[in-house]
């Protein structure tokens, strides 16, 4: 599994447009869906600092996300350009990939 942690310094005032955006049924869950390799995306609010967010997304592949990627450059940077003015900044914190068969230990 590849993970993708992204955090969001949302502008006051654009929290329920960003929440919507980002969340489960917002545009770029449905952008992702397009793809049968993608597996989720989760958007979490940081308790300490309200504005703001991290959206996990979970792809099967680093390969499958970058096929991803280039298959749909167009639609991601209008999905992109959609949402750019609701955040300060955004950056991409770290991504790296999960053995998903392996069980935590007890």
């Amino acid at each position: 599994m590849f993970v993708i942690l992204w955090e969001f310094e949302v502008k006051p005032g654009s929290e329920d447009r960003f929440q919507r955006a980002y969340g489960p049924a917002g545009d770029w869950v449905q952008l992702f869906l397009r793809d049968p390799h993608f597996r989720g995306t989760q958007l979490q609010q940081d308790p300490s600092r309200p504005l703001y967010y991290f959206t996990i997304d979970l792809w099967d592949s680093e390969a499958a996300y970058s096929n991803f990627l280039d298959a749909n450059r167009q639609a991601y940077e209008e999905v992109d350009g959609k949402y750019e003015g609701l955040t300060f900044q955004e950056r991409r914190v770290l991504s790296l990939t999960v053995d998903s068969t392996t069980s935590p230990p007890t």
